[in-house]
């Protein structure tokens, strides 16, 4: 069965590709001194979807890197794959390479009848530091399992299997996976895909626009618990360390905002969105991590998110001789709203 076709729906034409017109999101200050300027893209939209704010760029084309990790295992799940809770989670995830992620992953290959061997992405020490210096300490070499897609990639090797298409070449942006996928990526997006290209982990990877992608998190986060959006925000949701790891941001702001939604990706890359619809999105232009953020909490309070649950995401404070002297603030257009004015 055509899985993908149950959900086809026209796109709309893809996004511009151009050089992005982006603008400063936060400053680095120290000591009361603009030191550096952070720039970037920034989306809030509101339950019902329209744009309530918008920084920089959010129609050009750019790549999500691994924000876009939702929407990949909705696509899985709308073509059969029948993982739940911690295992779903895993399949969205950019993990740590903790011990739970690894088990987890094998337990996928396992439900597909397959081995280590089987993965396509590129071998890796495990991303958390203090779980790679463990590992380096023990002698581990790099591996694909450590890697931190490997919950993605066995996943989509057990939808493979279950969908009798062929496990080799299951990268290929046309095998019948990656076809699937790229559905998904329109349907959810509202657009069509501008270009396809190679992620790190080797799968492809699609451009669409910061507003496509902030539209997309916002159907997975308001779906229903029996759509595949649905199993795949509450996986999410309940077990948002297994989709990124211990002491991690993401799974910190997850657990701080009720019921949302969030995903990070490389190259400063932020999207997040609550169960009514409010959603942000955040690319910063130079891949910043110290910017993304801070300038995601920011956005989150803009759309209405409680400003107070936020103030803990205000990003690391920058030092001068060892003791706090600044740091990273989101520019003011990013001022949270008023009480009244939250939704």
């Amino acid at each position: 069965m055509n899985h993908a076709a149950l959900y086809a729906r026209p796109a709309a034409e893809a996004p511009v590709i151009r050089e992005p017109l982006h603008t400063p999101v936060a400053h680095l200050v120290r000591g009361g001194v603009i030191e550096g300027i952070h720039y970037g893209s920034v989306v809030v939209l509101g339950a019902d979807g329209t744009v309530q704010l918008h920084l920089g760029d959010i129609e050009a084309a750019f790549y999500p890197r691994s924000a876009l990790k939702p929407v990949q295992a909705v696509a899985m799940v709308r073509a059969g794959l029948p993982l739940d809770g911690e295992l779903l989670s895993l399949a969205a995830a950019s993990h740590s390479g903790e011990e739970r992620h690894l088990a987890g992953t094998r337990r996928i290959l396992e439900l597909a009848g397959l081995t280590e061997d089987d993965l396509g992405n590129v071998p890796d020490l495990p991303y958390d530091p203090a779980v790679r210096d463990a590992w380096v300490g023990e002698g581990r070499t790099p591996s694909r399992l450590a890697q931190n897609c490997s919950g993605k990639h066995a996943a989509m090797l057990y939808t493979c299997r279950l969908n009798g298409w062929p496990v080799e070449g299951y990268l290929d942006p046309e095998h019948p996976l990656q076809q699937a996928v790229a559905q998904s990526v329109e349907d959810l997006t509202g657009q069509a895909v501008a270009r396809v290209t190679v992620d790190g982990c080797g799968a492809p990877l699609f451009a669409v626009s910061l507003h496509g992608l902030a539209r997309a998190a916002a159907r997975i986060a308001t779906a229903s618990a029996d759509t595949p959006e649905g199993r795949v925000a509450d996986a999410m949701r309940q077990h948002p360390e297994m989709a990124s790891g211990t002491g991690r941001d993401v799974a910190a702001l997850m657990r701080a905002v009720p019921g949302l939604l969030a995903k990070d990706g490389f190259e400063g890359v932020q999207v997040a969105a609550l169960p009514d619809g409010r959603a942000v999105a955040v690319k910063i232009a130079d891949g910043a991590n110290r910017a993304r953020i801070p300038v995601a909490a920011a956005a989150l309070a803009r759309a209405g998110a409680d400003p107070e649950v936020l103030a803990g995401f205000a990003g690391e404070p920058l030092l001068g001789g060892g003791l706090p002297v600044g740091s990273v603030r989101p520019v003011r257009a990013l001022d949270p709203l008023t009480p009244d004015a939250r939704v």
